[in-house]
C-alpha cells in the first residue's frame, strides 16, 4: 500500500481526514518526553471536543527502547480499546509503535519475540520530530530484551500516513540536527551500493541525495524550507533502506555510539567517509552479483547524482560536509580498535558490495578514529 504524505496546514486538517476515513474512535499516542513542546500537541489536546476521538497517551519508553516498554503499551493499547496507533518523536517512538501495531493481534501469554507475526490492519500514522532515521518508511523496528538487541521487521508495521510537520525541527538541538542530517545522507548513499538495490530504490536514494544537497544550508540555519526539504528526504532514503537495506557503514557504526557516546548519524558519518574511499580502490573485492563493471557505472551514478563528474570527487565532498558540520573523530586506543572489529555484525556486511575481512575492518577503523598515543614511563 502507498504510503499517504499529510501536510501540517491550517491546524492538521489532513490528520483530521485521515481519522475520520478511518472511522478512528481511540487513538493510542507513543510520544517522547517533549512531545509538550511541539506545535502539534494542542491538536491531540483538543481531538476529542472537536471530533470525539479520544486519545490515551504512552510515553513509557526510553532511547534503545525495552522489549517489556512494549509489551505495556500493548497492554494499554487492548486495556483501553484503542483503534489506531500514532507514533510523534523520533526513532525509538517509532520503533515502540511499529512493534505494540506487530504484537497488538498477538498471544500474550508468551514472548512475541518468539511467535510469528501475523499481520492486522490497525491503522498506524507517524509524525517524524527528527529528520534523520527514516523509521516511518521502513518495516525495520529495534527494541531491546536484557540488553541484547532484537531486530524486528515486517511489510505491515509500516505507517499507513505520514505527518511532515517542519515546526517539530525547530527546537532540536543544533548536534542533533547535524547528525540527523547526515544519517539520511548514508541511509540513501548506502542503498544506493547495495547489492540489493534495484532501479526503485536507486531513484530514492537519488531523490534524497539531491534534496540533501540543495537544502542543507537552509536545513541547518532553521528555514522552513530547508525542514520541509530535509523531512522528505529523511522519508525518501529510508525507502531506499527498506528495500535495499544499510551496509557495512551502518554494520561498523553502532559501537562507536555507545563507545564515544557520539550520535548514530555522526558515527555512520565516520564511518561511511573511509568506507567510500575504500571501496573505489578495492573494485578486486567485489562481491556484487551484477559484476565490477556494473560497480563501476555505480558508483559514477551516484557521484553524478551528487553533482560530481567522477566518483573520487564525491569522496572529498561528502568528507568537506563531515568537517563543515564539525563533526569530528573520536580519540580512541588500541584496544578500542579491536574491540570495535569484533562488534561488527556480519550480516549487515553482506549487504556491501566490497568484502571486508577483519584486516580491512582494523585498518578502516584506524582511520575513523584518532589513536590515542601512548605514554610511556
Amino acid at each position: 500500500m502507498e504510503q499517504e504524505l499529510l501536510r501540517a496546514d491550517n491546524n492538521y486538517e489532513d490528520l483530521d481526514r485521515c481519522f475520520k476515513e478511518q472511522k478512528v474512535k481511540k487513538i493510542l499516542l507513543v510520544c517522547g518526553g517533549s512531545f509538550r513542546l511541539l506545535k502539534i500537541c494542542p491538536y491531540f489536546e483538543t481531538l476529542e471536543k472537536r471530533l470525539g476521538i479520544q486519545v490515551v497517551k504512552f510515553s513509557h519508553f526510553q532511547p534503545n527502547p525495552d522489549y517489556h516498554s512494549v509489551v505495556e503499551g500493548v497492554e494499554v493499547f487492548h486495556k483501553n480499546n484503542c483503534d489506531a496507533i500514532v507514533a510523534v518523536g523520533g526513532g525509538s517512538a517509532m520503533d515502540v509503535a511499529k512493534c505494540i501495531k506487530l504484537y497488538s493481534n498477538m498471544e500474550s501469554g508468551r514472548s512475541y519475540l518468539e511467535q510469528e507475526i501475523v499481520p492486522n490492519t490497525v491503522y498506524l500514522a507517524a509524525v517524524p520530530t527528527t529528520a534523520g532515521t527514516g523509521s516511518e518508511a521502513t518495516r525495520f523496528a529495534v527494541i531491546y530484551d536484557r540488553g541484547e538487541k532484537q531486530s524486528v521487521a515486517d511489510e505491515s508495521c509500516i505507517p499507513r500516513a505520514v505527518l511532515m510537520d517542519a515546526s517539530a525541527l525547530v527546537t532540536l538541538p543544533v548536534y542533533q540536527k547535524k547528525a540527523s542530517f547526515m544519517d539520511a545522507f548514508c541511509h540513501a548513499m548506502e542503498a544506493f551500493w547495495s547489492v540489493n538495490s534495484t532501479e526503485k530504490s536507486k531513484e530514492y536514494s537519488k531523490k534524497a541525495i539531491r534534496l540533501i544537497l540543495e537544502y542543507r544550508e537552509s536545513y541547518l540555519e532553521n528555514k522552513e524550507n530547508g525542514n520541509k526539504a530535509m523531512l522528505k528526504a529523511a522519508n525518501l532514503a529510508g525507502h531506499a533502506i527498506n528495500i535495499a537495506q544499510t551496509t557495512a557503514g551502518h554494520a561498523m557504526c553502532y559501537k562507536l555510539t555507545s563507545l564515544y557516546g557520539i550520535a548514530h548519524g555522526h558515527a555512520a558519518g565516520l564511518c561511511v567517509a573511509e568506507l567510500l574511499p575504500y571501496m573505489l580502490a578495492h573494485e578486486e573485492k567485489c562481491v556484487e552479483p551484477r559484476g565490477v563493471q556494473y560497480i563501476k557505472s555505480m558508483f559514477q551514478e551516484l557521484a553524478e547524482s551528487m553533482g560530481c563528474g567522477k566518483a573520487k570527487d564525491m569522496v572529498c565532498l561528502f568528507k568537506n560536509i563531515l568537517e563543515e558540520l564539525e563533526l569530528w573523530k573520536p580519540v580512541g586506543s588500541r584496544e578500542d580498535r579491536e574491540l570495535l572489529v569484533t562488534s561488527v555484525n556480519p550480516v549487515r556486511l553482506k549487504n556491501n558490495p566490497i568484502s571486508l575481512d577483519e584486516t580491512d575492518l582494523r585498518n578502516l577503523y584506524q582511520k575513523i578514529i584518532n589513536q590515542q598515543e601512548e605514554i610511556r614511563v
